[in-house]
């Protein structure tokens, strides 16, 4: 066969994704097999693939193309989600540069506008996962926003309602002034940024000259003030109960309450009570019933109760104001102040806090189920820990905010009559709801009596459903797929998402199916740069997966994402890594390349061979026990370092060298079938990291697999093997790295016969003797009873091992240089002893670092008595 001498990953990828479509290998119906499901974390339809995505699908395409080869019915179901905010925003963003405004639009002509967007960009995420190698079902390819899909998610929002776990109603919501829609708690991202405290004072109504004094980071706020708040216990404002105090600038009047919220030692020890713009504060205004005064537009701009300062932006707003406070003498001093503040996931503006009526779901109702689960081990998450994490959440879990200030999305199917928004009906049609208005309010309602509610859903309103509704399981119950496909077994996702994604999904799960959703979760970390940031595009520290498919194939790609990629620890990545995978895929290469370029006979088997097959089928076996184990505590990159260990290390650098044959010399039948058969075994188990390298070697390994593809080959067996055999081979590989250590410190080179003799200390097995001569290039391998002298010498298992001097060799200056060695080392010596005899070193001194010197003291002398029985030997 003519094979190449290097592997091209561009040809072989296309070539064999192609061939794997065309054979529709990756599509999975519900036979009589075990099923094993996977469902996509849905990517964004605005996303193009990050670092993030490769790590999370490589992963999942591990899993999948393990358990193809297993015999499972492999379903891995591919999706997008329709993502509200993110997708509107870019909408809105191509009119703009159109010359069209939203506003100028009606709703349909906007949607329109829209899904044309998402039929032109929606799907380039996927398609580059499949450059990856990922062996998804295509055809299963669904979109939240899908009829069948969006049926689902208007059926669950109607049930909820009718079982009285949807509510509307008025609360504090996060509002994203740049979107200019309601948030959930968990769309929030909190961060510490570098503030200003104002020092504020606020005169008391009826003084001439007393004054109270709040801080506070938001000054612009002041405008919305309805109370100031003490603690009825503080001794330093007693004299002011009952009392009112003047906002500065509006010059309102407004009670000075009392409440134990305020911490006595925290602060001024006053509060400013503004309701309509914190949620503390809210809640304290409901208790002693304060007036709400919103003064924030929804784009973040003062309206009119903001006075002056009506049409300009917070921020502005909020230099401008301390200004003004400072000339009129209300502002008493500013000082730097690090805080928190919440900013939106989406579109990173900072986020305001909004009394506002949306549609909720009351989570408290739904959510224990899905807390006692986890906890249980019921669904088990990988690393555990994440555990504890989910637990805090789940058992402080507040109502969901569902409604969001948008177009894209499914709208809510809530209809409106009347001239408000105060009478509605909860229906799946305009025509049922026309049937529920009028039997609600004893009259004709038509349609055009009647007003959607213009709000769509959360986007993870619909994503909650992914595992169900992707298999219609909430439009068509009882259909074969949910009953085979329903529950999934292994998730994996970013702890990122563990409220916004996975807690939900396994809450919808038990409500609407009865059970859990998938029975493991995996946890990837966050893939970050050497410096350990976050990659991302904004930082420009973020390579594009793409360019490093085309550079070092997908392959070596896959490998360098995983190879240091523990789950729920961050992954700290450079392209280093996968320049390490593309090495890796070399060598399976390289080896091939000898395997098959050797001459073959019939002739027979050396014991070198023989007993090289049988420690690598032990050594083989043995590895695949622990691969196996470490895949199912999906401990990944575990497994990946096993097989890398296996390939690189015992196969290539051991087990090959071992059976080499001589230069031109052919090598025998018995053996070169063993050898194919260990290279198919472990072409099996790289497969799932390596699909593309290792399907191509495949088919050129030999004609027998022309009519089978690796895809959906068989997971190799494991079977018994030999412990003993594992050791003696460790102990012959240290005598051969003995010989090759002793050939490279005195420039003897490979080619040179040596002879070797072994003194028998008692542990020395004579197994691998016929290798020790191969490897060791040895033209006698003999065993004594004495030391040798004039000879190089080692220890190995506690016998001792003689090569000796040859002609050429110069003993004075041999002595010479074990004398200096033999010095060095007492000199060592007397460091370590002079540090173990100070009782304070000894004492005080960490405990690991006390016994660091004593393993130096230890290794000293070993090295003095080796040097010492050295010289001894070399005769005078």
């Amino acid at each position: 066969m003519d094979i190449p001498k290097q592997y091209d990953p561009n040809k072989a990828e296309d070539k064999w994704y192609a061939h794997w479509m065309k054979q529709n290998y990756f599509h999975s119906e519900p036979d009589d097999r075990e099923p094993y499901t996977i469902v996509i974390p849905p990517p964004n339809v605005t996303g193009v693939l990050h670092m993030g995505h490769m790590l999370n699908n490589t992963i999942q395409d591990v899993l999948v193309r393990r358990a193809r080869m297993q015999g499972k019915n492999a379903c891995w179901v591919p999706g997008t989600d329709h993502a509200s905010i993110a997708t509107e925003a870019k909408v809105v963003q191509k009119l703009r540069k159109e010359g069209i405004k939203k506003s100028d639009l009606t709703r349909a002509e906007f949607l329109d506008h829209a899904m044309a967007w998402k039929d032109q960009y929606g799907g380039v995420i996927l398609e580059q996962l499949k450059k990856l190698g990922a062996s998804c079902d295509w055809e299963r390819t669904d979109f939240t926003m899908n009829p069948d899909y969006s049926e689902s998610v208007i059926d669950t929002f109607l049930d909820l309602y009718e079982k009285g776990k949807i509510y509307r109603g008025v609360r504090m919501i996060n509002w994203d002034p740049a979107a200019q829609t309601a948030l959930s708690d968990e769309e929030v991202l909190h961060k510490e940024v570098n503030s200003k405290l104002y020092h504020v004072r606020y005169k008391i109504e009826g003084t001439d000259d007393e004054w109270l004094t709040i801080a506070t980071t938001r000054p612009e706020t002041i405008l919305g003030d309805s109370a100031i708040c003490v603690n009825p216990n503080d001794i330093r404002f007693t004299h002011l109960h009952g009392k009112r105090a003047i906002v500065p600038i509006s010059n309102r009047s407004v009670p000075i309450i009392q409440d134990e919220y305020v911490e006595v030692e925290f602060g001024t020890g006053c509060l400013k009570v503004t309701p309509a713009h914190d949620e503390n504060d809210y809640n304290l205004g409901k208790k002693h019933d304060l007036e709400s005064i919103d003064i924030l537009n929804d784009d973040g701009t003062m309206n009119k109760l903001g006075l002056h300062y009506e049409g300009k932006d917070r921020f502005v707003v909020r230099k401008e104001i301390a200004n003004e406070l400072d000339e009129l003498g209300y502002l008493v001093k500013v000082e730097d102040h690090i805080n928190k503040v919440g900013y939106s996931e989406r579109t990173d503006a900072v986020i305001e806090p909004k009394l506002s009526l949306q549609w909720f779901v009351d989570m408290k109702q739904l959510s224990k189920p899905a807390l006692d689960t986890v906890m249980n081990g019921e669904i088990k998450f990988y690393p555990d820990n994440q555990k504890n994490t989910y637990r805090h959440w789940m058992e402080n879990i507040k109502d969901w905010c569902i409604s969001r200030q948008l177009w894209w999305g499914h709208q809510i199917p809530a209809w409106y009559y009347g001239k408000g928004t105060e009478e509605y009906v909860v229906a799946k049609t305009i025509e049922e709801a026309m049937v529920k208005a009028s039997e609600k309010t004893g009259k004709t309602i038509a349609a055009e009596d009647l007003r959607q509610d213009e709000d769509v859903l959360d986007t993870w309103f619909s994503s909650w459903l992914w595992p169900i509704s992707v298999f219609n399981g909430l439009t068509d119950k009882g259909n074969d797929e949910i009953k085979y496909y329903y529950p999934t077994n292994d998730l994996v996702t970013a702890p990122e998402i563990m409220f916004f994604w996975v807690a939900r999904m396994i809450i919808a799960g038990f409500e609407y199916m009865g059970e859990i959703p998938f029975k493991n979760v995996y946890y990837t970390g966050i893939v970050r740069d050497k410096l350990g940031r976050k990659m991302s595009k904004s930082l420009g520290n973020s390579p594009d997966p793409i360019e490093l498919i085309n550079e070092y194939g997908a392959d070596g790609v896959r490998l360098g994402i995983l190879i240091s990629s523990p789950a729920g620890n961050d992954l700290p990545f450079d392209s280093s890594q996968c320049e390490q995978g593309r090495n890796f895929s070399n060598k399976i290469w390289n080896a091939f390349r000898l395997v098959n370029q050797w001459q073959y006979k019939d002739i027979p088997q050396p014991e070198a061979n023989v007993i090289a097959i049988e420690w690598f089928e032990s050594r083989l076996n043995s590895t695949l026990v622990t691969i196996n184990d470490h895949f199912d505590k999906f401990r990944i990159s575990d497994a990946l370092m096993a097989t890398y260990k296996l390939i690189w290390d015992d196969f290539c650098s051991w087990y090959l060298e071992m059976i080499k044959p001589g230069y031109q010399q052919p090598i025998d039948t018995k053996t070169l079938e063993s050898t194919i058969q260990f290279f198919e075994k472990l072409l099996k188990i790289v497969h799932p990291f390596t699909p593309f390298i290792t399907e191509e070697i495949w088919h050129w390994l030999r004609e027998r697999n022309e009519g089978e593809d690796i895809i959906i080959s068989k997971w190799p067996e494991v079977k018994g093997h030999d412990e003993k055999i594992l050791k003696q081979f460790d102990a012959a590989a240290e005598i051969i790295t003995g010989i090759r250590n002793i050939r490279k410190q005195n420039n003897i080179a490979n080619k040179v016969n040596l002879d070797l003799s072994i003194k028998n200390n008692g542990e020395h097995d004579s197994t691998f003797d016929a290798v020790l001569i191969k490897m060791g290039n040895l033209s006698q391998l003999a065993y004594t009873t004495e030391k040798i002298p004039n000879a190089y010498s080692f220890i190995a298992q506690n016998s001792e091992f003689f090569i000796p001097f040859g002609d050429d060799i110069d003993l004075d200056a041999e002595r010479k240089k074990l004398e200096e060695e033999l010095v060095y080392a007492e000199g060592s010596l007397n460091i370590v002893r002079k540090k173990l005899s100070n009782e304070r070193f000894v004492n005080n001194a960490p405990e690991a670092v006390v016994a660091s010197e004593r393993k130096k003291e230890s290794d000293a002398l070993s090295k003095i008595q080796i040097l010492t029985e050295k010289l001894a030997t070399l005769a005078e």
